[in-house]
């Protein structure tokens, strides 16, 4: 009887394991999207900080970096294809909401220093078969109102 549980929990491993692992490719391409953004960004000379922030306040930043003395909160769209639009137009009010709360905890937890920052966007387009194709959109949008700084 113990060798029958032994078979069970072996071939339920595998399959677990199958299962874990997997990512729809929507998420798969956001995240191959982020990894080629950050190195798009460092070769541009931006000093990468911090990668996918979540602020207390429920705000998230893709990657938080500078650019010599201005702190860059940067937003990663990637897409297929540009069949429906530039990747920067699915950004949405309340997507720029979410971000700017994303700003203003991680300026919080810096004590609220006197400094420049602003919003940039990194556009990712990666066609099947073909090379990724990578724009950097800086200003890409203010602090969304009603958040001051």
């Amino acid at each position: 009887m113990s060798s029958l549980w032994g078979a069970l929990a072996s071939f339920f491993a595998q399959w677990r394991s199958r299962f874990v692992d997997f990512k729809p490719e929507h998420l798969r391409r956001g995240e191959s999207g982020e990894k080629l953004a950050a190195q798009f960004l460092r070769r541009h000379r931006y000093k990468i900080l911090h990668r996918n922030f979540c602020g207390h306040s429920g705000g998230e930043i893709d990657i938080v970096c500078r650019d010599g003395d201005t702190l860059v909160f940067v937003e990663v769209k990637t897409r297929g294809s540009e069949d429906f639009g530039r990747p920067y137009d699915t950004i949405r009010r309340e997507q720029k909401r979410r971000i700017s709360r994303g700003a203003l905890a991680w300026l919080r937890m810096l004590d609220n220093p006197d400094i420049l920052f602003r919003f940039d966007v990194v556009e990712v387009v990666m066609p099947r078969g073909g090379n990724p194709q990578l724009e950097l959109i800086r200003n890409a949008f203010s602090l969304s109102e009603p958040l001051v700084y």
